[in-house]
């Protein structure tokens, strides 16, 4: 038996919301204000269950022209597309940036996490919570990382309407953070984002180079500083000469697994199941990441030519842009960047005159760390709840809708473009033998310049955070945001390479380089850390689901001492840590444990 919201309606704006994306209804099996006579049988059942990946795009649409998503709206979208509203309501409740209940049209998301906790967030919280309080006409939510950790303590504001208008304010104090929510549309303008790029200017810079340089709008300046070239020069090499290249140059992935590129792309593109999909993985929710916002804000172009090559190269003919639902510059600029390709003849059916047909849609995130893994992002295309699928079968195989599949992050596939303009020996001459290339990290916390800083593979941790000027106190260092690990100030001399971070005990992971002085309480820093973990479970798997709540539980009692001792909560602690470590589905109940594990081992935190 299937589960219906009794007579609940949508209202006459919630409906327009789901026509504007859906078109209008063709039949009263649809929803449409018509005799009732053809009730009596389906139609366009097939078709409609096929349109089930609009789900999500459905849920936003509701969301951005209301606020809120009511029953009668969720009925309606449910009944357009053939999903059980079950389902349905099991999808909208997994994402943090809906709402199934009314809430005010202005939504003020104020960031929590790491770095914004370091630089102030609780009395951000706290004096914007008594300035907005019940009949402000604003909601404000305590919210994880924004993905604005260079301008810490930062606020999002979202004005629900025809259309959705956002702000930022960051670095955020209680005065801006307020008028900002009051009017979105009077904040003033985000700095452009060549800010969060302190080595701006630098001629040895490769991914970041063109960041401040070219109009990130216009696609004729993009060319004019190199842009399509590396396109050229694939259609030049064939599918397989583009494998080979990116085989040779030894790039992996840049998303914190570290998997040989080329043998991803060589896999998809041999599979005999057709079609073949691209994913480009940009829902970069980690903790303390903020370097594809950078990216795509500044050298929007730059991935739409990257996505296309690897398109090729795999045989995809779509692809998808799964976009951080926080980044709203970011979306905007990208939404822009494909329509100008695709009005190009850069995008569609014959790029570049070769024959090669290519598309890509754009698909918003909605706030779920978990679906930065790559199969509970599938499932989130698809329209299901973003749970992780048990591999094997791996993407490659069946990914996307079932069919073969090479996802990859924004910083993955952007070095594809100097692999094929310089050539795989001249890119895999910088770094080490093996770590290639450049690679882009996220510092901020306790430095006088955060931002994204692009440096060669094998560049020491203290080279690194020099020119960000560490200040006085240093006390330890995140590496890999909040699925990654401590370090302590006199471990500065670590090599940022994937083997040198192995050796060390710790991790790259996706970038993040977060340094903490003595003026950071560290043990209520491993608490948010916990707290993170306990609300992204997915809840799919017993090790994960249980376990990241008694990690929380046992931090708690030690930093209010309150139960049992430290020792013996400790002692709990690595048994729930190994537990999840080794018997969770996915990455997430795999590296919950691993920062609390670093800071009592290696900082002596509790000791």
């Amino acid at each position: 038996m299937d589960l219906h919201f009794g007579d609940s309606k949508p209202t006459d704006e919630e409906r327009a919301a789901v026509d504007a994306l859906l078109g209008p209804p063709e039949s009263s099996w649809e929803g449409a204000d018509r005799c009732d006579t053809d009730l009596r049988w389906a139609r366009g059942g097939r078709e409609a269950r096929d349109r089930r990946d609009l789900l999500l795009p459905g849920l936003h649409a509701v969301n951005d022209r209301v606020g809120w998503i009511s029953e009668g709206a969720l009925n309606y979208l449910c009944r357009r597309l053939t999903v059980p509203p079950a389902e349905a309501y099991g999808v909208a409740t997994f994402y943090a940036m809906f709402s199934l209940r009314p809430r005010p049209a202005t939504v003020l998301h104020v960031c929590t996490d790491l770095a914004c906790a370091a630089a102030g967030a609780g009395d951000l919280c706290a004096g914007v919570e008594a300035r907005l309080g019940p009949g402000s006409g604003v909601a404000v939510e305590r919210s994880p990382c924004l993905g604005l950790c260079e301008r810490a303590p930062a606020a999002l504001a979202v004005r629900a309407g025809d259309p959705v208008r956002t702000a930022v304010s960051a670095p955020a104090t209680v005065e801006a953070a307020v008028r900002t929510a009051g009017a979105p549309d009077a904040a003033p303008p985000e700095p452009p984002a060549v800010a969060a790029v302190p080595q701006a200017g630098d001629p040895s810079l490769t991914l970041l180079g063109r960041v401040g340089v070219v109009d990130p709008a216009s696609l004729d300046d993009y060319r004019a500083h190199g842009g399509y070239a590396a396109l050229r020069r694939a259609f030049a090499l064939g599918p397989a000469g583009v494998i080979r290249e990116v085989t040779d140059s030894g790039l992996v992935g840049r998303g914190g697994a570290a998997f040989p590129t080329g043998r991803k792309w060589q896999a998809t593109a041999s599979r005999p199941d057709r079609p073949h999909y691209l994913v480009c993985n940009a829902d970069e929710s980690e903790p303390g990441t903020f370097k594809d916002r950078v990216i795509m804000e500044g050298d929007p172009y730059a991935l739409v030519e990257a996505m296309t090559i690897a398109a090729y190269a795999t045989g995809a003919h779509t692809g998808y842009l799964y976009l951080r639902g926080e980044y709203p510059r970011a979306l905007h600029r990208m939404r822009h960047a494909v329509d100008r390709a695709r009005a190009r003849g850069l995008l569609g059916d014959d790029i570049l005159g070769q024959g090669y047909a290519f598309d890509i849609e754009i698909r918003r995130g909605a706030g779920a760390y978990v679906c930065g893994e790559e199969t509970a992002l599938f499932n989130s295309i698809e329209g299901y709840r973003g749970e992780p699928r048990s591999k094997p079968p791996f993407p490659v195989e069946k990914g996307l809708f079932g069919k073969p599949t090479v996802e990859n992050n924004v910083e993955t596939l952007v070095n594809v473009l100097p692999i094929l303009t310089r050539g795989a020996p001249a890119y895999a001459a910088t770094g080490t033998p093996g770590s290639t290339g450049t690679k882009l990290f996220c510092v901020s916390g306790s430095v006088e310049r955060p931002g994204v800083y692009e440096v060669p593979f094998g560049t020491t941790l203290g080279a690194l955070l020099e020119p960000a000027g560490v200040r006085e106190g240093l006390r330890a260092v995140l590496l890999g945001g909040a699925a990654g690990g401590f370090v302590r100030a006199d471990e500065l001399d670590i090599p940022l390479t994937f083997e040198g971070t192995r050796e060390a005990g710790t991790t790259l992971g996706s970038g993040v380089v977060m340094a903490f002085d003595d003026t950071v309480p560290l043990p209520r820093l491993l608490l948010r850390i916990a707290r993170f973990f306990r609300d992204e479970s997915c809840g799919q798997c017993v090790p994960c689901r249980v376990g990241t709540v008694r990690q929380e539980e046992a931090l708690h009692r030690i930093v209010e001492r309150t139960g049992a001792d430290a020792a013996g909560d400790i002692a709990l602690l690595r048994e729930v840590g190994r537990a999840m470590r080794d018997a969770s589905i996915c990455g997430l109940g795999q590296t919950a444990w691993n920062a609390v594990e670093s800071a009592i081992d290696r900082l002596g935190a509790y000791a």
